[in-house]
């Protein structure tokens, strides 16, 4: 049996609707999901309709508590509906669920001496709660019953963890020992996802750790993202390495299954841009998992024609940072690529700019299930 596997960074947030600097309730981005008439949506349905991928994460999707107002309405209004001559494709199961963007700490986390409650001061940053959120989407049945969620795992909780090595320009810690009492590791969520494809169970382990950026020189995004992307190497590991993890129902221990596919934006690259470098190589490399095949594409070489990576970039600011990475074992693969066409393709209208659609580029691999 052979599915392909997808991640895309769709920036479906609240800001990417309104004009810039102005005020964002939350709702922006649900009220023309209702509509589906908002064009760069559409085309974002539209890329989606053209790769047609069985089983598809969506980081930077708001998360609203009520489907209906949010995924179901992106798949009933955007991609049940033709996009400009694609085939409309349906997608009867999904999973959401909260995540930390928005969600206030009581803290103040960013260093400027007031606890806004938002923002930076959130437990992940966001202006509201469910900013930057997750959704997956598949054409086959989620074991809803069975997902293991660590939104509300506690960083102090990993071994050796990098948030007590965050300082200030005085040497102090960065977070008060009040907040390090309370601050949660992951910036969305990490979810393991179990999907039955023919019979035979699929995780999908999801994330969207924190851009390495937009701190200052107490790196405290960067160290984040470093034991975000961390946790995930300590989660494939050993029983030992693993123990410390626990989900949000209190179940311990690390991966219990077989295949699995990794799935997100890391904003993380081996090679390019601000992020640690370790864990992401620690997770490439990991025995279970098969990282050393790179999906890419003719139109992130010619955006980049002087950079020799530009064929693996899956974003338009000329980096890797979104992953699909599946198991060494119980998958072989057939075929992968990144959305990225070419000025010459009548689809690069897709993709053209930051309003047409995205940043970010659909990622994709495709898996032939084996024995």
């Amino acid at each position: 049996m052979e599915i392909r596997v997808a991640t895309f960074n769709v920036s479906m947030e609240a800001e990417n609707y309104v004009p810039r600097g102005t005020h964002v309730s939350g709702e922006e981005m649900f009220a023309h999901l209702a509509t589906g008439e908002h064009p760069q949506i559409g085309n974002i349905a539209e890329i989606i309709q053209r790769v047609r991928p069985d089983i598809l994460l969506l980081n930077e999707f708001d998360y609203h508590p009520d489907a209906q107002k949010g995924i179901q309405a992106f798949v009933k209004h955007y991609l049940n509906q033709p996009q400009s001559g694609a085939e409309a494709i349906d997608y009867p199961y999904f999973y959401i669920a909260p995540v930390n963007t928005g969600v206030d700490s009581g803290h103040d986390l960013d260093g400027d001496g007031v606890a806004s409650g938002s923002g930076g001061d959130a437990f992940g940053f966001g202006l509201y709660p469910g900013q930057y959120g997750m959704a997956l989407l598949s054409r086959f049945p989620i074991l809803k019953d069975d997902v293991r969620t660590f939104q509300r795992f506690l960083w102090k909780d990993m071994p050796d963890n990098l948030m007590t090595t965050v300082m200030d320009d005085q040497g102090k810690p960065w977070f008060s020992e009040q907040a390090q009492q309370v601050l949660r590791l992951s910036s969305k969520s990490h979810w393991d996802v179990p999907i039955d494809v023919g019979g035979k169970r699929v995780h999908i382990l999801a994330s969207h750790p924190t851009p390495p950026v937009f701190d200052g020189p107490e790196n405290r995004n960067g160290k984040r993202n470093h034991d975000e992307i961390r946790f995930w190497v300590d989660y494939l590991s050993s029983d030992n390495k693993a123990a410390y993890i626990y989900d949000d129902k209190g179940t311990k221990g690390g991966f219990k299954g077989e295949r699995f596919v990794i799935l997100g934006d890391l904003n993380a690259s081996q090679t390019e841009g601000d992020a640690f470098k370790q864990p992401i190589v620690n997770l490439l490399t990991h025995p279970e998992v098969h990282g050393s095949f790179v999906p890419r594409s003719e139109g992130g070489a010619l955006h980049s024609p002087q950079n020799p990576l530009g064929a693996m970039h899956t974003a338009a600011w000329r980096m890797r940072p979104d992953y699909v990475l599946p198991s060494q074992h119980g998958w072989k693969i057939k075929e992968g690529g990144v959305f990225w066409p070419t000025q010459s393709d009548t689809l690069y209208r897709l993709i053209k700019d930051r309003n047409a659609s995205s940043d970010h580029r659909l990622v994709w691999l495709d898996l032939a299930m084996a024995e």
